[in-house]
């Protein structure tokens, strides 16, 4: 019974990120410190949830090394695109740019594509750029150091919660995976037209 329950809780998880309303839109650095700040900043947008999650599917689906090296590549990536955010150097297409990285991601998902590991590195560091870029534009008046540790650590999270996700799902049926998958590019394609 309690196998069924979770694993509904589980496969509903998606379904709700894309129901989603920015919530705590953005804690204020000033009022609750730039680690919560930093923190709660990946969680306060559906696109950056769906993204960072679909990164952990797809590494669950191309497995071995992939799992922890595409996650690392996305985080390491992202920070790269904060600090250049924080120097003041300009990135076009931004937003565009991560709304593309949560259908791109989503259809990699439903389509189970199988890609090296360094290539899968490379396709989800080409995404986190955006995503590192948007943060540190969004800094506000945190500290940056602090700020930045804490969305990190929250990046991380999601992508462990879509890593995890991602195994469950395949060690049941992987038209799950890729069920998964195409929610979130149908997530990504709402918040693109809606």
């Amino acid at each position: 019974m309690s196998k069924r329950i979770s694993a509904a809780a589980l496969s509903a998880a998606p379904l709700l990120a894309l129901t989603t309303a920015p919530a705590f839109a953005h804690v204020d650095p000033l009022a609750h410190g730039a680690m919560a700040s930093g923190l709660l900043h990946p969680f306060s947008g559906t696109d950056h949830m769906l993204a960072m999650i679909a990164v952990g599917l797809w590494a669950a689906q191309l497995g071995g090394k992939a799992r922890f090296a595409v996650p690392a590549s996305f985080v390491m990536v992202m920070a790269v695109g904060f600090v250049l955010a924080l120097t003041g150097a300009s990135l076009p297409f931004v937003e565009p740019a991560i709304l593309a990285s949560v259908v791109g991601l989503g259809l990699l998902v439903a389509l189970a594509v199988k890609l090296p590991t360094m290539l899968g590195m490379v396709v989800v560091g080409a995404f986190a750029l955006f995503h590192g870029y948007a943060h540190g534009a969004e800094l506000g008046g945190a500290d940056a150091l602090i700020f930045g540790l804490g969305f990190v650590a929250a990046t991380a999270m999601l992508h462990a919660i879509g890593l995890g996700l991602g195994v469950w799902a395949s060690s049941r049926s992987a038209v799950i995976g890729r069920l998964l998958g195409a929610l979130t590019a149908v997530g990504g394609a709402a918040l693109m037209f809606g």
